[in-house]
């Protein structure tokens, strides 16, 4: 059995059963315990599970938008700040699902923008503001995650033309792999990237390597990172070989409003 099959049915077995001894993962999948315990040991570096004495345990991936929004706050609001002062009067914004977004759509009331987004708590949070063009994509909704997904928002953004994109993710991988934890938003992410002039990613310091188990881009259709702290040595290499700027929120970065 090939490794990524066996790591599938790994986490399959995790997240529907809960916590699994390597004897019992070893049974299951027909290997030995030593390949289960290697097996465990790359899903753990992928941010995918984590050991524990004799087995693992899933992480619990994709969150209900209420209880992340409660998460890091002022991580997220120092870099939805440094994000914000990248955004020219009169350009247009695209904005991704997700908590971070939502911090920095408060960011920017009272400017004179084009907001074009999926994310419900955004559009609710700058339906008022009269100064800001706002754009609703249509789809599907996914309520606990206040998002808006599938052909009818992939659709809309073939139609739509964004100077920023500002991505949110649930982890980064230490080759730059921009990865998420919910299959359904990918296709819309990847869509908001085509759709976009410059693509920057909203990244908190927990999404070094965070999680996700679908990959939404690689580095090289990357502008910008936008984190609140220093990332390890092997990712920002990896970004900055794809001439990725890393931005940390308070600093003066590379990156400007074009």
């Amino acid at each position: 059995m090939l490794a990524e099959r066996r790591h599938q049915l790994i986490l399959r077995a995790l997240r529907s059963g809960g916590p699994a001894a390597v004897t019992d993962l070893s049974e299951q999948l027909g290997v030995s315990p030593a390949t289960v315990r290697r097996d465990l040991v790359k899903l753990e570096e992928d941010g995918l599970l984590t050991r524990v004495h004799g087995g693992a345990v899933a992480d619990e991936g994709d969150q209900p938008f209420a209880e992340v929004a409660e998460v890091r706050v002022v991580e997220k609001d120092a870099i939805a700040a440094r994000a914000a002062a990248m955004v020219a009067d009169g350009q247009s914004v695209l904005l991704d699902i997700g908590t971070t977004a939502y911090r920095l759509a408060r960011q920017l009331h009272g400017r004179r923008l084009t907001v074009i987004t999926s994310n419900l708590v955004v559009y609710e949070e700058l339906a008022d503001d009269e100064g800001i063009e706002l754009v609703l994509l249509g789809g599907m909704v996914r309520r606990e995650y206040r998002s808006l997904v599938g052909f009818l928002t992939e659709d809309n953004l073939r139609q739509l033309h964004a100077d920023w994109l500002f991505l949110g993710t649930s982890g980064v991988r230490p080759g730059g792999q921009v990865m998420d934890t919910t299959v359904v938003e990918v296709p819309v992410k990847r869509a908001m990237i085509k759709s976009s002039d410059k693509v920057v990613l909203l990244a908190d310091s927990a999404k070094f390597p965070g999680t996700g188990m679908a990959q939404v881009c690689g580095p090289e259709e990357l502008d910008a990172v936008v984190t609140n702290a220093p990332v390890n040595a092997t990712t920002r290499s990896s970004l900055e070989e794809a001439g990725v700027d890393v931005v940390l929120a308070g600093q003066a970065g590379k990156a400007g409003a074009a």
